[in-house]
């Protein structure tokens, strides 16, 4: 039985292009996998603490030797790497705020790049720890950012997104991108277009 993780990251409940089009992708997904299990993660309506001086601490304190406050400020982190680990594929819905992510997404990210859990240091540099498997990154913005448009260089959100995953071990990702929306349906209509195509496959 495969299991999906859904991470929502908007901060709006409703009239959300993500979570509209993370919908629509679950309900392929479940079609695809009538057995499957989909566990739901929302940072953007309960968004996760940031690092605090003890939590960073306890990460680069061995576990036999943390004390109980320091287990206890871990707990959070501990809960988000273990359904990472659970998952077999991974959808993240990233609406763009002022050019990057979600503030919820960052401290969503702050919690799971853990050393010695998700990534560690070697000789040849950093090296992700999780394995890797499909990782769906459904975005929108109301302008168009993506690569081929004259405005590109103000995305931090794609590149940044990539970079992270990719630094923690996960490399197989797909991009569903609603590039545009302030313009009409046309962007929202492109990124159903590709959740059906992914579908397919």
């Amino acid at each position: 039985m495969k299991t999906l993780l859904v991470i929502q990251s908007s901060p709006k409940s409703s009239q959300s292009v993500t979570r509209d089009l993370t919908a629509r992708f679950v309900s392929q997904w479940q079609t695809k996998n009538p057995e499957g299990q989909v566990l739901n993660r929302d940072v953007g309506l309960n968004p996760p603490a940031h690092l605090t001086e003890e939590t960073i601490g306890a990460f680069y304190t061995p576990e036999e030797q943390r004390s109980d406050a320091q287990k206890k400020a871990l707990q959070l982190s501990d809960e988000l790497i273990a359904e990472l680990r659970r998952a077999d594929d991974i959808v993240i819905a990233s609406p763009m705020h002022n050019f990057s992510i979600t503030s919820g997404l960052k401290t969503w990210i702050d919690q799971v790049a853990r050393v010695g859990e998700t990534f560690q240091y070697t000789e040849n540099g950093p090296q992700g720890l999780l394995k890797d498997r499909p990782v769906y990154v459904i975005t929108a913005s109301g302008g168009d950012y993506r690569a081929d448009t004259p405005i590109a260089f103000l995305n931090h959100q794609d590149t940044y997104l990539k970079v992270v995953l990719n630094f923690i071990g996960l490399q197989d990702i797909h991009l569903i991108q609603a590039a545009g929306v302030a313009r009409g349906e046309a962007a929202i209509n492109e990124a159903n277009a590709t959740i059906n195509d992914l579908a397919s496959v």
